[in-house]
C-alpha cells in the first residue's frame, strides 16, 4: 500500500505564487481523539445553528443574517448555560465553521446566479455526526504550530504525533484536522510557494483515455489500466457480506464497517498515489499535453460505470492540469464531440463511427491505423491548432 503521507495537490494559483496542500498523517493518544472528537462536535454544533437560523429567516420573510450578525450570536451562545460547552474548544475552529458556511452560501448563490462555472451547486445542508468525513480548521490566530520534535501543537488538543514524509517548503497559513471514514487522522496544511517551471522542451503528447488502456499516448507509448477496485473486489465482497450480518447498533457493526471503509481507503490512497506517479511523469517529459474532455458523468450513468469509476479519469487530468500549471507546461482539453476516433490521421479523411470492438480499421488512402493511438494523434493535431489558433498561427488539423 502506498503511503498515504505524501499527498500534494495544487489548489490556486496566484501571479507567480502557488497554494499548495500538504496532507500527512496523524497519531493522536486516546486522550486527544476524545479533544478531536468534541472539537468536530461543537464545529458542526456551531455549523448547524447557524444554518438554522438563517433558514428560519427565510421561511418567515426576514432579511438575510449577515456573517457578522451569526458571529455575534455565536459569541452570545457561549455565554448562555445550553451553549455553555462551546467554550471547550478553540474559537477559531468555531469561526471557521461559520466561514464554511458562509463560503457555502456565496457558492450556492453565486451558482444559481450563473456566475460560478460548473455543475451546478445546491444550498447548505446539516451535518450529521454520522458523517463518514468531519473536519476542523486552525488559521494563524489560532498559533498552532509544529514542535522541534515534529508534533502538532494545536490548541487545546496538545502536540499530536505526525508521520512527515518531507519537510514542508515554508510556514502554513492553515492547518485542517481530518478524519476519515476509515479512522484515519490527517493533518491538511495550506502553504505558498514560487512556482518551480521546468525547463522546456520540444516534446509534445496527446493523450487517449479508455478502459482496457487507460491510456494511449500519441508517441505510441500506452499504460495498462491498474484496475484497482476489480483487485480488491474479492477482499470488499467478503468485508461487505460480514457487515450485513452483524446487527445494527452493535460494536460488531462498528468493527465491520471500519474494516469496508479500511479496503475502500486502500483503494483510493492506491489509485491516487499511482495517478500522481503518472501524471508526473507525462508532465516532465512533455512541454503540452493534449487530452479528450470525456463526460465522464455521463459515462458513469451507464453499464460501464463501476469501470470508469475504477480508471479515475476525472482526477488524473485535474492533476494534469495542477501540474501543469504549476510546473510552466500547457495543458488543454479537446472537445469532447471532435471526432477523433472517426478521422484519418494521414490524409484527415472522416470515416464515420466504429463500434468498440473494431480496435483497427483501414483508411481509403491506405494507412492502417489502431484506434487508440490514431485516436491520440488526433487530439494531439487538434489540441496543436486550438493552441496555435488562440496566438494567432496558422491552424492545420494534420498531424
Amino acid at each position: 500500500m502506498p503511503r498515504e503521507v505524501h499527498q500534494q495537490v495544487a489548489v490556486s494559483v496566484t501571479l507567480d505564487l502557488v497554494q499548495l496542500r500538504y496532507n500527512f498523517r496523524m497519531y493522536p493518544t486516546p486522550g486527544q481523539r476524545v479533544s478531536l472528537a468534541r472539537a468536530f462536535g461543537c464545529a458542526r454544533v456551531v455549523y448547524n445553528d447557524a444554518l438554522a437560523a438563517r433558514e428560519a429567516a427565510r421561511r418567515d420573510g426576514q432579511p438575510y443574517i449577515t456573517d457578522a450578525e451569526l458571529s455575534k450570536a455565536l459569541t452570545e451562545a457561549k455565554k448562555s448555560p445550553q451553549r455553555a460547552w462551546l467554550a471547550e474548544v478553540s474559537s477559531v475552529v468555531l469561526q471557521q465553521a461559520l466561514a464554511d458556511l458562509n463560503t457555502a452560501y456565496r457558492n450556492f448563490f453565486a451558482s444559481i446566479t450563473g456566475k460560478r462555472r460548473g455543475a451546478r451547486v445546491g444550498p447548505p445542508r446539516f451535518r450529521s455526526r454520522k458523517d463518514n468525513r468531519h473536519a476542523i480548521r486552525f488559521t494563524k490566530n489560532s498559533r498552532f504550530a509544529v514542535t522541534p520534535g515534529g508534533k502538532l501543537r494545536v490548541p487545546k488538543i496538545g502536540d499530536v504525533k505526525v508521520a512527515w514524509s518531507r519537510e514542508l517548503p515554508c510556514e502554513p497559513s492553515s492547518v485542517t484536522i481530518i478524519k476519515d471514514a476509515a479512522g484515519r487522522y490527517f493533518a491538511s496544511f495550506v502553504v505558498q510557494t514560487d512556482d518551480q517551471s521546468l525547463p522546456e522542451l520540444d516534446a509534445e503528447v496527446g493523450i487517449d483515455l479508455g478502459l482496457s488502456t487507460f491510456a494511449v499516448l500519441s508517441d505510441g507509448s500506452r499504460i495498462e489500466s491498474p484496475r484497482f477496485l476489480r483487485q480488491a473486489e474479492r477482499r470488499l465482497r467478503k468485508a461487505q457480506k460480514a457487515l450485513s450480518r452483524k446487527a445494527k447498533g452493535s460494536a460488531n457493526r462498528d468493527r465491520a464497517r471500519l474494516k469496508v471503509a479500511r479496503t475502500h481507503a486502500k483503494v483510493a490512497d492506491t489509485r491516487r498515489d499511482w495517478a500522481h506517479k503518472q501524471s508526473t511523469r507525462i508532465i516532465r517529459d512533455n512541454q503540452a499535453v493534449y487530452v479528450e474532455d470525456l463526460c465522464v458523468k455521463g459515462l458513469a450513468r451507464t453499464r460501464l460505470a463501476k469501470s470508469v469509476h475504477d480508471a479515475g479519469w476525472g482526477m488524473f487530468t485535474r492533476m494534469l492540469d495542477e501540474k501543469a500549471t504549476r510546473y510552466g507546461r500547457t495543458f488543454a482539453r479537446v472537445d469532447r464531440w471532435f471526432p477523433s476516433s472517426q478521422l484519418c490521421s494521414e490524409c484527415g479523411a472522416l470515416s464515420g463511427k466504429k463500434p468498440l470492438y473494431v480496435r483497427e480499421w483501414t483508411c481509403a488512402c491506405g494507412a492502417v491505423h489502431d484506434r487508440d493511438l490514431n485516436a491520440a494523434h488526433n487530439i494531439l493535431a487538434a489540441g496543436r491548432a486550438e493552441r496555435l489558433n488562440a496566438c494567432g498561427g496558422t491552424v492545420s488539423l494534420s498531424a
